[in-house]
Parts: C-alpha cells; sequence; structure tokens
C-alpha cells in the first residue's frame, strides 16, 4: 500500500514510518520540514496524492489552550478535505484515551474536536486512542512538585512505550478502517502516587507523596478511571519500571 505519514518526523510519527517502510509499504513521511504544512494546506496535495492511507500523528507546537484548540480543528480541517480529494481509502489518526471523558479546554479538546472531524468526514477511519507514555513520566512526576512535597491526584494512570504506541498505529493502518476507536494502553494501571514513588526512586529522590484532591492532572481535574483504558483493551507489554531501568 501507498501511505502516507503526516507528523513523520516526530515522537511517534518517525517509528511509524520505519515500521511501515520495513513492512515493505510505499511511505511519504510528511512534515514541514518536507514541505507540507497542515495548516496552511502547502504541500498537502502532493503528499497525498496516489495514497491508500493517510497516518495522523501530527501534534501541536503549542500547548496553551487556544493554540492547541485552533492547531487540531484547523489541520483535521485541511488534511481531511484533502483526504477526501484524493479518494483516501482509511485515515488514521492517534489520540488519547479518555479524551472524550474528561472536561477541558484547549489542549484535550482539540484532540476530541479532530476526532470528531474524523469521525463526522466521509472517509473510512481508525482513531488509536492511547495512554500516556513512559516518555512524559518524568514531566508528570514534576508537576506534581509543589514546594517540595508530591500532591498526587486520586486517579489512575496507564503508561505505556511509545515504541509499542508506534507499533499499533502502524499495524492499524495496514489493516481495514474500523469506524471507530482502537483503545490501548500500558501494561499496569497505577495511581498517580505509585506513578511518582517509581520516578523519583529512580532518581534518588525521596520526596514525600500526599493523595490530593484537589490535584490535577496539569490543570485538569480527573476521575479515578478517566485516563485509563478498560480492562478488555488492548495492553503493551513494558512496564514503566523496567523502562526507567533501562535509561
Amino acid at each position: 500500500m501507498k501511505i502516507t505519514v503526516v507528523g513523520a518526523t516526530g515522537q511517534i510519527g518517525h517509528q511509524v514510518v520505519e515500521m511501515l517502510t520495513d513492512a515493505g509499504h510505499r511511505v511519504t513521511a510528511a512534515s514541514r520540514s518536507s514541505g507540507v504544512d497542515a495548516i496552511s494546506g502547502d504541500g498537502v496535495a502532493k503528499a497525498f496524492d496516489g495514497a491508500d492511507v493517510i497516518v495522523d500523528v501530527l501534534n501541536s507546537p503549542s500547548l496553551e489552550p487556544g493554540p492547541a484548540l485552533d492547531f487540531f480543528t484547523n489541520s483535521a480541517t485541511t488534511l481531511l478535505s484533502e483526504a477526501k480529494t484524493a479518494q483516501v481509502k482509511h485515515y488514521v489518526l492517534l489520540s488519547i484515551v479518555g479524551v472524550d471523558d474528561i472536561e477541558a479546554d484547549g489542549y484535550l479538546r482539540g484532540k476530541l474536536v479532530q476526532e470528531e472531524l474524523v469521525a463526522a468526514s466521509d472517509v473510512p477511519f481508525t482513531i488509536v486512542r492511547a495512554t500516556q507514555f513512559h516518555e512524559f513520566a518524568e514531566g508528570i512526576a514534576n508537576s506534581m512538585v509543589v514546594d517540595g512535597q508530591v500532591h498526587a491526584p486520586d486517579a489512575l494512570i496507564q503508561p505505556v512505550a511509545a515504541a509499542e504506541v508506534a507499533a499499533v498505529v502502524a499495524r492499524a493502518a495496514a489493516e481495514a478502517p474500523r469506524d471507530g476507536v482502537l483503545n490501548f494502553g500500558g501494561p499496569e494501571k497505577m495511581p498517580f502516587a505509585e506513578l511518582a514513588r517509581t520516578v523519583f526512586t529512580r532518581h534518588g529522590k525521596d520526596l514525600p507523596v500526599i493523595v490530593d484532591p484537589q490535584a490535577t492532572y496539569f490543570g485538569v481535574p480527573v476521575r479515578q478511571n478517566s485516563l485509563v483504558t478498560d480492562d478488555d483493551a488492548e495492553r503493551g507489554k513494558t512496564r514503566l519500571v523496567d523502562w526507567l531501568g533501562r535509561r
């Protein structure tokens, strides 16, 4: 198949390009550095020409609420329009587990709008929702530190290796469209407090950890299971502690 990966230089995108190429597909790696701009539309038609599948793993360059929402809305609108023109047979979008269950503005709201635009288009699609990456664990842990103490939300988190997410996205691109959602998470569901202890223990830090009902996930209130998959969802194999240990 001919597959175009949009966001091909990103954390997930470059791995997806490599995996699909190794599997024998003809892959176009589309990014701003290759002259493809998902906002202005520059280079998109050429990158999509003859493509059977589009893989959208773009990420917003800004986490600020307004710019992030605008980015995901505008990029999806541009890419889906060109995908329909090119008669693409399958649009694969990478999204986030729980994005439809969290009341938030900005980044998460932008991802939900992006999903809605994909689902409402005339292009067959698969949305791959993944939990938070192991690669983000240190940033998440550090975000919970207030005056030398960890204030952890009273909720679960399910970290997963980015490489395993990339493999699921690549596999989905080679399969038939689901016209629905594929949820994928890490092998373990753990309290935010446990994630913080795991990260800080790895770095030789002994910080007090408090489970704080008022604590948030980067400013977003989360419930117990907001960020984790159902028990029957597909899971990765690499545990956070093992991933940290190999760094």
